[in-house]
């Protein structure tokens, strides 16, 4: 099914044909003046330039060959020409209530797949193992995790890889130490034979607290990071009784950032990581060498890196340095070669701290002139920001420390639980009016007072409350990291993203739980709209809804071409806003119209879906009730 847009646009790009003019001049943009019209064409202005000629006289020529047909009656019920040049543009009402029946008919609501099954490889995650899960790794698996469920539902065949940080100097660290601790163990004794134990000489707590004690270690003595160091080279060499204790290490580290992921409900579909890479360095290094790409530089090898054109200076890509040992460089170039043989993919789309621009703008630029990576073969990068705290310095826990995202996540559940606590006993008092009064929600003038805060029955257990506080918390903590455009810094405030008004997770969650109440007291009403279809818009809020909806597929689409999830949530938040608004205008299950009745319901469901479709992407889901 077409976008809205498009068929807006090829009926304009055929009325400047007609007048002699390019189609090119007929491309239709949204107005960001509703005050003045839904749709503005601003062609003639371009026109102008190529066909000498004032614009509001090309504007007035197109104008009048389009109110001289028919399609002023089928698609547009306003063409008007205004200064300099402009063609302003409203929507006939049965035009726009074809097109939202059409995408009721449709799969997906008639969005059209891109994707065509291309293979995109998005790597996110990028967690160290050995290491709980923090705060600072919130913002990669959100978004990296949107970002995944954008593309699989626009028809792309998404790889999501965490990428773990395995191989590097953190495993020497977690070696030395264990050394130090239990030099009892068989991984230390010389001349040891046969098998090692099944079962890892750590649990994930005793992981968690070696790994920062060495680390501290080695930064005061110099002769542990030296011994660390050596320990890393041996076991990215090979040296079995390491690569035992590192088996050990992923094991644990594994489960217990597959628990924490799940919390999240972020997913992956390859659990690898840098030493995956481990078996196509040496061939890499040879490679660069032999195409003349590596030099030698202070020991290290590099690539240089630099292009013509560069606004500003770019220092060459380590891959390996002076004692011989792996860098980020060489094993994400590596990971590069092994994605090229085993998946092939059409586009690769990183995630990660805006800090490292640098490293990927190297890493991409060495995988092109090399060729391990077609130069048509898009490489995105999207680097984000950092969460802050109300101080706007990152945020912390209460005693200054880095707070561990499973704490996070439960603070969150915690306060959203409270407010449904709140909610419910306001309104087990008949009041029907939560603290958290969306706009125009439980209107009384509106007729339809639901008979809880959203949702049907009075009562919720306790078991029912902690559920529905997990989704709404999960929501509230995604949907206020994702409306911020990544590259953006932004406060963490438990206390907006926790309410139910406003730009907020739990507002989106509590317009659509209010539509299935809505749908629900309809059918037990005995209301059947099964067969009724979405009638032209009777009045302003109606219509601002029904145009809302008619830019779904734009807009799903916009927002992968741009990863950008920001703009769903924009859109998911003005389409909330535009039913509530219509909800507090017209009373659905008061109307006498049972045909005009059927017809909203229709019309509601409807918003109900796309709303649906647009927290799914975002990587969340509504409850029963609130």
């Amino acid at each position: 099914m077409k976008r809205i847009l498009d068929l807006i646009s090829a009926r304009m790009e055929e009325a400047f044909l007609s007048c002699g003019y390019e189609a090119r001049y007929g491309k239709v943009v949204l107005s960001n003046r509703p005050d003045l019209c839904e749709y503005q064409c601003n062609g003639a202005m371009a026109a102008a330039k190529a066909y000498r000629k004032k614009p509001i006289d090309i504007a007035n020529e197109v104008t009048d060959a389009l109110n001289g047909g028919d399609e002023k009656e089928k698609i547009f019920s306003e063409i008007k020409a205004v200064m300099p040049g402009f063609i302003n543009l409203r929507l006939a009402g049965g035009f726009l209530a074809d097109y939202l029946n059409g995408m009721q008919k449709e799969e997906k609501l008639g969005l059209e797949e891109p994707g065509h099954g291309e293979t995109v490889i998005v790597d996110y995650g990028g967690a160290n193992v050995a290491k709980p899960l923090h705060v600072g790794h919130l913002r990669s698996a959100v978004i990296g995790e949107s970002i995944r469920r954008m593309g699989v539902y626009l028809g792309y065949h998404m790889i999501g890889d965490v990428h773990l940080g395995d191989w590097g100097l953190q495993m020497g660290l977690i070696i030395e130490e264990l050394r130090e601790r239990k030099p009892e163990l068989e991984y230390f004794r010389e001349g040891h034979k046969g098998e090692y134990p099944a079962e890892p000489p750590f649990t994930i707590g005793e992981l968690e607290d070696i790994y920062p004690s060495a680390s501290a270690k080695s930064k005061a003595d110099e002769d542990f990071k030296e011994r660390a160091q050596q320990a890393t080279l041996r076991l990215q060499g090979g040296y079995e009784p390491y690569v035992a204790i590192w088996k050990h290490i992923m094991a644990v580290s594994l489960a217990d950032l597959k628990k924490n992921y799940g919390n999240l409900d972020v997913h992956f579909d390859l659990w690898k990581g840098e030493s995956d890479a481990g078996p196509y360095i040496p061939w890499l290094l040879k490679d660069l060498k032999e195409k003349g790409l590596a030099r030698e530089s202070q020991g290290a090898l590099v690539v240089d890196i630099a292009e013509e054109g560069d606004s500003k200076e770019l220092p060459p890509c380590i891959v390996q340095k002076s004692d011989g040992a792996a860098l980020y460089a060489t094993t994400d170039l590596g990971t590069m070669l092994e994605r090229e043989k085993l998946y092939a993919p059409k586009r690769y789309i990183y995630i990660a701290d805006k800090r490292q621009e640098l490293h990927y703008t190297q890493i991409f630029r060495v995988a092109k002139k090399a060729g391990y990576v077609a130069d048509k073969t898009p490489m995105d990068y999207i680097g984000f920001g950092t969460m802050n705290g109300k101080d706007g310095k990152p945020f912390k826990t209460r005693d200054g420390g880095v707070m561990r995202l499973e704490q996070l996540i439960a603070d969150i559940e915690e306060a959203v639980y409270r407010r449904i606590q709140e909610n419910r006993s306001v309104v087990e008092d008949g009041t029907g009016q939560g603290p958290e009064n969306v706009a125009g929600n439980q209107d009384p003038a509106a007729g339809e007072v639901l008979s809880d805060t959203a949702g049907s029955g009075m009562e919720m257990t306790k078991e029912e409350a902690m559920a529905t506080a997990k989704m709404i918390g999960l929501a509230a903590l995604k949907y206020g990291d994702l409306s911020n455009q990544a590259a953006k810094d932004y406060v963490f405030d438990m206390e907006r993203f926790t309410s139910f008004t406003g730009n907020t997770g739990p507002y989106i969650l509590y317009t659509i739980v209010r539509i299935r109440s809505i749908l629900k007291n309809y059918q037990d009403g005995g209301g059947d709209a099964g067969s009724a279809v979405i009638l032209p818009p009777v009045g302003a809020a109606e219509r601002d809804l029904m145009l809302e909806l008619a830019r779904y597929n734009e807009v799903m689409e916009t927002a992968f071409e741009e990863l950008a999830p920001h703009k769903i949530c924009q859109y998911v938040y003005g389409l909330a806003n535009a039913f509530n608004g219509f909800y507090r205008d017209n009373k659905i299950l008061a109307q006498e119209d049972a045909g005009r009745q059927a017809g909203w319901i229709r019309l509601i469901t409807l918003v109900r879906d796309v709303l649906a479709a647009g927290i799914g992407v975002l990587g969340f889901d509504a409850p029963e009730r609130m």
